[in-house]
């Protein structure tokens, strides 16, 4: 019955996680390029120069909207080990009864 629910779980798991990460990086680096860009097209376009800082904040804002979705879509994953028999104890009493033990 083990088996058959892990074969539930997607073989690759793993490296989608792995490059769910990356794609983090890469989507932050993009946003203020993107952002750069139309602010200096913004730029061209009508001659003022603080367009294109208007550009350059709406992709770093871009950019910090990506960083809080992906922080509220981990922490969704951490809630759900809270009920996790491994993790259960931590989530509880954290880990100051594990350096009582140590003496």
């Amino acid at each position: 019955m083990e088996d058959n629910q892990n074969n539930n779980k997607p073989k690759h798991q793993d490296k989608i996680v792995a490059l769910d990460s990356l794609s983090l990086g890469i989507s932050i680096v993009a946003a203020i390029i993107i952002g750069f860009g139309v602010g200096y097209g913004l730029k061209q376009l009508t001659g003022y120069t603080w367009t294109l800082w208007v550009g350059i904040a709406w992709g770093i804002a871009a950019a910090i909207l990506n960083i809080y979705r992906a922080y509220k879509k981990a922490q969704k994953v951490y809630e759900g080990m809270e009920n996790d028999p491994r993790y259960a104890y931590r989530a509880k009493h954290g880990d100051k009864s594990f350096d009582e033990d140590e003496d």
